[in-house]
This record gives structure tokens, sequence and C-alpha cells, in this order.
């Protein structure tokens, strides 16, 4: 679309394992290192994507010097903590609700949450849905599981306590379940159902051939904001089961045709499932394109000046 964007993340600076999640990097003490990168881009604008050790600094730098810049609610980090350490939810929100207040927009995925946060004091909310490459991710011919009885139940995504994988594990389901990914619970869940498949990680055409192999996608979170495995799902034609709450409920809704079931009772979506319609799956997801994503996300962008502040040089470009 003819923009430049520049992401900062983790990988530009020195890191520390985070602590139970040694999969995900945090930066060290990057304040300075980050403060020469913005002002080197000089951005038109500056979005924000998480509340971690870059997000507080660019939101310090930010405040201080009188710049604008927009947030995104991304991960149930309150939720996330109190399933890992006990740690209460409520001084969670608190802070992350300072810390999104001074933006002006928090960038939201879905309509569930943009109520649920709204209810826990957040304002400014603004609709920014998710996209799927749907050249990668698209039916393919052929399976990557033949040795496998059928149906096959799949999940896709970070194995960790969060994920709520042993609800789908525990299924009394037919055929096979296979677990794709990698994270701080695989060791464990190994061990405990020996009869499951895990694959590992798997990235890019090898990960959509295994959506596309699959019978039915099984999403058992239920703390997710979104939940973009399950377009990937989609794209690839397989129907999605899940429970009825924040993410499944929002993009398997206004469907046209038999794509999956959000239910209580997880067994029975995904018996349901097997019966939806591969065709329909596709055509819903292709209404989550790459362009209209992007189109969305420039549109809640703002101006990174303010009026009393034009001590940066002439803004050229997107800052995230």
């Amino acid at each position: 679309m003819g923009h430049t964007v520049d992401v900062i993340g983790p990988d530009r600076f020195c890191t520390f394992p985070c602590p139970t999640y040694p999969d995900i990097s945090l930066s060290v003490l990057p304040r300075r290192s980050l403060v020469r990168m913005i002002e080197a881009f000089r951005p038109d604008a500056l979005h924000i994507a998480t509340e971690g050790p870059l997000g507080i600094a660019a939101r310090s730098w930010a405040k201080r010097g009188g710049f604008s810049f927009t947030t995104a609610f991304h991960t149930r980090f309150a939720e996330y903590l109190n399933a890992r350490t006990g740690f209460p939810v409520q001084p969670v929100y608190a802070w992350m609700r300072r810390f999104h207040g001074a933006g002006q927009g928090i960038m939201v995925a879905t309509q569930s949450l943009r109520e649920e946060l709204a209810t826990r004091g957040f304002g400014n909310i603004r609709a920014w849905s998710r996209g799927v490459d749907l050249e990668l991710f698209k039916p393919y011919p052929g399976s990557e599981f033949n040795g496998l009885p059928r149906p096959i139940f799949i999940y896709v995504g970070r194995v960790a306590v969060e994920k709520n994988i042993g609800a789908f594990l525990d299924l009394d389901l037919p055929g096979s379940k296979v677990v794709v990914g990698g994270g701080p619970q695989l060791p464990a869940l190994q061990r405990e159902f020996p009869d499951v498949t895990f694959t590992g990680p798997r990235q890019g055409k090898a990960l959509a051939r295994a959506y596309s192999s699959a019978d039915v996608f099984v999403f058992p979170s239920l703390t997710d904001t979104f939940g973009l495995v399950i377009l990937e799902a989609l794209a690839c034609g397989t129907p999605v089961a899940a429970f009825p709450v924040t993410g499944p409920r929002d993009v398997l809704a206004n469907a046209t045709g038999n794509i999956g079931l959000a239910h209580q009772d997880l067994r029975t979506a995904a018996l349901e499932a097997l019966n939806a319609d591969r065709s329909a799956c596709r055509m819903h997801a292709e209404r989550f394109s790459w362009r209209a994503c992007a189109e969305t996300f420039l549109s809640h962008l703002v101006p990174l000046m303010s009026p009393r502040n034009r001590s940066m040089p002439p803004p050229m470009s997107i800052a995230n």
C-alpha cells in the first residue's frame, strides 16, 4: 500500500526469558536504544503493540514528549498470570487501564471483548479485526496424517496451561488427536497422553497443510482475545469446534453455511463440526483478508505530533 513500517521487537535488544514461559523474550533496559530507533525513523504514527518492556519504554517516551500513539489489547495477561501464579486479575487490569489510557485509542479484535473491556473501565476502544494470509492458508490436496485413523481432530497453537489443551485431549472422540505447536506444557502432555500425535512447531506451508489435513480444528481456550488460528483453520477449509467465549463466538458468527460450532460441551461441538461444509469454511475466512485488516489498522492510527510539541524532525513513516 506504499507505507514504510518499522517493527521494533525484542530481536533488536538484549533479552531474558520470560519467567514460567522461556519461549517469550523480554527486552533488558531497552529505553535508550528504543528512543534512538524511533527518532532515527521519524515516524508519522506510533503504535504500541504490547504491554511488555518495549511497550512500557515507548509509552514513557511518548508521554514525556507529548506525542500521540495508539495501543492494542492482544493478550489476557491478567488471566494468564492468574493461571500460572494465582495472582489476582483486578490489580493487573487496573495497571492495564492506566497503560492504555495514556494513548489516543486502544484497538480490540472483537465486539464481545470491546464490551468486556468497557465494563472494566477501558475507554476509547476501536474495533480492529484480524486478517489471514489467504494465499498460504488454503485447502491442500492429500493429507499429512495418512497413517492415523480418521477422523482427525487437531489443535494448533502454544502448548501452555492458559490454552486449556487438556479439555481437548480429555475428550472421548473417535479417530485421532493431533497437537501442533511447542511450549512449556509440551513434555508433560506428551507423557500424560501417549496416544496423541505431537508434531512440535510448524511454520509456513507445513503448518497450512496440517490444518488442511484435519477433519476438525478444536480450539479449547477460554482466555484468548481472538484466536487467529481459527481463521487459519477456516481458510484451509477445516471446520472449528470451540467453547462459546470471546474470540470463537465472534469469528464464527454470521457465517453463510455450517462452518463448525461453539458449544459449552466441547465434545458435542467437535462431533457436530464433522458435518460442516468445508467450502463454507473457506468462504467465511475470505472475509478476513490482510488488506481489510491493514486498512482498518491505518484508519485508527493518529498523528504522532501533538500541537504542544514540534521538536521531532518532519515525520515520514510508521513505527510499531
